[in-house]
């Protein structure tokens, strides 16, 4: 769909999400080059005008480009360009407004959720938005149907992804900084700063879901648990049956050992079934 996007006074910084790999800036449809590659006199007849209106065009792209301050109020730049049919209604509607969402907090943070439930145009995309306390983490977790692309906003933090039976890699990440995470690998994104980590996950998905390591145990018999992997009832009666999106830490991160266990015999222990 054509669109523009115009900045404040102040400057505006915002990503672009695309649902394939492909796309290139280089192969965006400029209204510019649209003009330029079409004869003079097509463009009078296409707009019912003299030739000569179009005696100005610029004589290249122009892709970011200065101009103008914006006036009046949105209301009013909505009323300029309304069709006969007015505006679209509230559920074909091209902006969601995060700001006037009220986030869920949990202990160690909040998050704010938004997909096509909400916002319904933005068919098959997905975003978590996380806030994240210092020395608090994003719980061990995975996504069932979609490969997961996140952005760090602010502050500074630490994910391990683990892809079965035996891999795991583990990445520090800072303001700025961009990760991916395949289909189904479990990992997890600490704080590893002395400010709160904010990073955005999004999710090519008709609906924001995840699959928490922590309630998976919780709503699993305590038997099979307790068998498996050798706990103590005692940690079992512990574990959440709710999803805990977030959970504190310790701030004092001196204190924190990084520790990754193998099994030397995991692949075919993996594989016995």
């Amino acid at each position: 769909m054509p669109h523009s996007i115009q900045a404040s006074p102040e400057g505006v910084e915002f990503l672009l999400v695309f649902n394939q790999g492909t796309f290139s800036e280089d192969d965006t449809d400029l209204v510019t080059e649209m003009f330029l590659r079409n004869p003079m006199e097509v463009l009078a007849k296409n707009f019912q005008t003299d030739v000569s209106t179009f005696s100005d065009l610029p004589q290249d792209q122009k892709y970011i480009f200065n101009g103008s301050p914006y006036e009046g109020t949105i209301e009013e730049a909505r009323a300029a360009v309304d069709g006969p049919n007015g505006h679209n209604p509230s559920n074909q509607s091209y902006s969601y407004h995060l700001s006037a969402q009220d986030p869920y907090l949990v202990p160690g943070g909040s998050v704010m959720i938004v997909d096509p439930t909400t916002f319904p145009i933005a068919n098959n995309f997905s975003m978590g938005l996380f806030t994240i306390d210092p020395g608090a983490m994003r719980e061990i977790h995975w996504h069932l149907t979609s490969d997961e692309w996140n952005f760090f906003l602010s502050g500074q933090g630490r994910v391990t992804v683990f892809q079965g039976p035996t891999d795991s890699r583990t990445f520090d990440f800072q303001a700025g900084d961009v990760g991916y995470i395949p289909v189904s690998d479990s990992h997890y994104v600490e704080n590893t700063g002395s400010t709160p980590l904010v990073y955005m996950e999004i999710l090519q998905s008709p609906e924001y879901t995840d699959m928490s390591a922590a309630q998976w145990l919780g709503l699993t018999p305590a038997k099979t648990v307790r068998e498996t992997l050798n706990l103590p009832q005692s940690f079992i009666d512990t574990l959440p049956k709710t999803k805990r999106y977030i959970v504190p830490g310790n701030t004092n991160l001196t204190t924190t050992n990084f520790t990754v266990s193998a099994y030397p015999n995991a692949a075919l222990n993996a594989n016995s079934g």
